[in-house]
C-alpha cells in the first residue's frame, strides 16, 4: 500500500517520526477546539471547529516545512450547556474536557514534546480552556502550555466589524455567516444570539485573510522563541 504522510498532521506521522520531532529544542504541538451546537437555521452546528480548523490548516501552509510543529486532529465536541435546548447541540462536561486536555497534553509531555497551544474556536469555552491549561501545567510541569482565542486579539478586526459585533454578536451572526466558506443565499435571517445581516462573501475573505495572517505571525513568532526561557 503507498502511504503518503501529511506532515504537519500528527496522526498521520509514524511513531519514529513522533520521537524524532520531541526531542526538537522547539517542539509544539497545537490542537483545535471547537463545538457542535446551533447556530441557527443557516449555519451547520460545528461552525466553530470548521473555522478554527479550516484556519489552522491554511496557517500551516505558510509556515516552513522543517519546523517542529504537529497539528492534533481538530476537537469537534465541546463545552456547549447554554446550546442544548437545541437539537443536534453535543456538550461534553466540564470535568471531562479538563481531564482530557491533562490526558493528551501529559503523554505527549511523556513523549518529550515541549509546547502545547490549545486554539479555541469557540467562545462558550474561552474560561474552560484556561483553567484546563493551568491544571495541565501543574500535572505537566515540563509542558508549557499556550490557551488562545481565535478571534481575540486580531489587529485589524475592528475595521471590519463593528465594536457591538466584536462583542456581542459573533455567534451565528455577520462574521460567522460571512466567513463560513460554503455561504446560504438567504443573508437575511438573523442568527441565535447574533445577527447575520449584512453578511457577504468579500466580508468573509478579509475576515478569513486577516485571521489567517494574525495567527502566522504569532505562531511563528512562537516557534522563533524558546518561550518559556525556564533557564
Amino acid at each position: 500500500m503507498n502511504f503518503k504522510p501529511i506532515p504537519n498532521k500528527f496522526e498521520y506521522l509514524n511513531w519514529q517520526e513522533i520521537e524524532s520531532i520531541a526531542k526538537e529544542k522547539r517542539s509544539t504541538v497545537i490542537w483545535p477546539f471547537g463545538a457542535v451546537e446551533q447556530h441557527g437555521p443557516h449555519l451547520p452546528l460545528a461552525t466553530d471547529s470548521i473555522f478554527v480548523d479550516d484556519i489552522i490548516s491554511e496557517v500551516f501552509k505558510l509556515l516552513p516545512a522543517d519546523i517542529p510543529l504537529k497539528k492534533l486532529p481538530t476537537q469537534y465536541i465541546g463545552f456547549s450547556p447554554e446550546h442544548k435546548g437545541f437539537a443536534g447541540t453535543i456538550s461534553l462536561s466540564s470535568n471531562l474536557i479538563t481531564s482530557m486536555i491533562k490526558e493528551v497534553g501529559g503523554q505527549l509531555s511523556e513523549m518529550g514534546f515541549k509546547r502545547l497551544i490549545l486554539i479555541n474556536g469557540h467562545g462558550g469555552q474561552i474560561s474552560l480552556l484556561n483553567t484546563a491549561a493551568r491544571e495541565l501545567r501543574s500535572f505537566s510541569p515540563g509542558m508549557a502550555v499556550f490557551p488562545c482565542f481565535l478571534w481575540s486579539g486580531v489587529n485589524g478586526l475592528s475595521e471590519l466589524l463593528t465594536k457591538t459585533e466584536i462583542e456581542d454578536g459573533l455567534h451565528a451572526s455577520l462574521a460567522e455567516t460571512s466567513l463560513m466558506p460554503w455561504l446560504t443565499d438567504d443573508f437575511s435571517k438573523s442568527g441565535v444570539i447574533g445577527d447575520s445581516r449584512g453578511a457577504n462573501e468579500s466580508l468573509g475573505k478579509n475576515l478569513k485573510e486577516l485571521l489567517i495572517n494574525h495567527w502566522f505571525k504569532l505562531i511563528m513568532n512562537l516557534m522563533q522563541s524558546d518561550w518559556p526561557n525556564n533557564s
